[in-house]
């Protein structure tokens, strides 16, 4: 082997044990763990479990950063630009990966290639809530309460294509109810001026509603799951109801393009860890959703499948890409 030869083995050796060495130390700095939705939501509320019980086993503080706006849009953006050095990682739902492509003419990112996934740790279904005033108890009750005064009833989403408008619209296009989209900027807003009275309908996470239904000030008429909520037991769900919906909403965790497969993997194993085990699942449950844990091969796989399905869904509802 000539000398040259010799050297650049050498250096080439030199480099990949540095770059081992960095990643077996990884973390050795503060994480951060962008929520791109505002505070009260499922997705701020996951996102500060997971950073309290991620700073104990990992030795690193994980630090929440709520980056709300356009949808998960900007918060989304923030992530995909920052260094893919495993300090920078963002809360996803199928909203944000899913459906924004088929509503949004100009994307900022491509959650396939932009981002990589570390897993899925939850289904997010939803549930559909009046103001109790009304006095509706089915989803036939709200439909025939609509039809009375079409065209002039409003429904709350917590943002423009969203699983929560998409819901909505699916519903509107069904019944041919005319009902106007009102779109919020994340999910508790949106119950707050429901629960006010303000509004008369929304399709929303139980994370942000469930607190408001169990107390009273919402009553819950179907959720989007294929079974039943666990905590609402007596609430049909929509197929329940009689509408062949079969669409439940996902909740993960990203990184960005390019983020070390090491470190994508230890945070993976990670999180399975903490929401498989009993403790892990009734705390998902209190925030709204029910636990799964995926490896981030099985999240890319969830992708490919669901985002069609939802873009089917998008169609059918009849909502026009802005």
């Amino acid at each position: 082997m000539s000398k040259k030869s010799v050297a650049a083995l050498a250096g080439a050796l030199i480099l990949f044990a540095g770059s081992a060495f960095a990643q077996s130390a990884w973390p050795n700095k503060p994480i951060k763990l962008v929520a791109p939705y505002p505070p009260g939501g499922q997705t701020d509320v996951a996102s500060r479990y997971f950073a309290e019980k991620l700073s104990g086993v990992l030795g690193q503080q994980v630090i929440v950063e709520n980056k709300a706006g356009a949808q998960g849009m900007v918060g989304a953006e923030i992530v995909k630009n920052a260094p893919p050095d495993g300090y920078t990682f963002v809360y996803v739902n199928s909203s944000m990966m899913c459906i924004n492509p088929y509503v949004y003419k100009k994307m900022p990112y491509d959650g396939f290639k932009d981002f990589v996934p570390v897993t899925q740790h939850g289904l997010a279904p939803l549930a559909m809530s009046v103001p109790p005033s009304l006095g509706l108890k089915t989803v036939k009750d709200f439909v025939d309460w609509a039809k009375e005064r079409k065209g002039k009833v409003n429904f709350a989403s917590f943002g423009t294509g969203s699983s929560s408008h998409i819901w909505g619209e699916m519903l509107n296009q069904a019944e041919k109810l005319d009902m106007t989209h009102v779109p919020y900027k994340g999910a508790a807003p949106a119950v707050q001026d429901v629960v006010a009275g303000h509004i008369p309908m929304t399709i929303q996470d139980l994370a942000a509603s469930g607190g408001a239904i169990n107390g009273g000030k919402l009553t819950p008429l179907a959720v989007t799951s294929a079974q039943r909520w666990p905590r609402l037991p007596n609430v049909p769900t929509f197929e329940e109801a009689g509408y062949k919906i079969n669409l439940t909403g996902w909740n993960g965790i990203m990184a960005p393009a390019g983020t070390p497969k090491e470190i994508v993997e230890r945070l993976s194993a990670e999180i399975r860890k903490l929401v498989q085990t009993p403790e892990g699942k009734e705390k998902l449950l209190d925030m709204g959703l029910i636990a799964t844990g995926t490896t981030p091969a099985e999240m890319g796989e969830i992708m490919k499948t669901g985002c069609a399905a939802w873009g089917d869904a998008v169609k059918r509802a009849g909502v026009q890409p802005e």
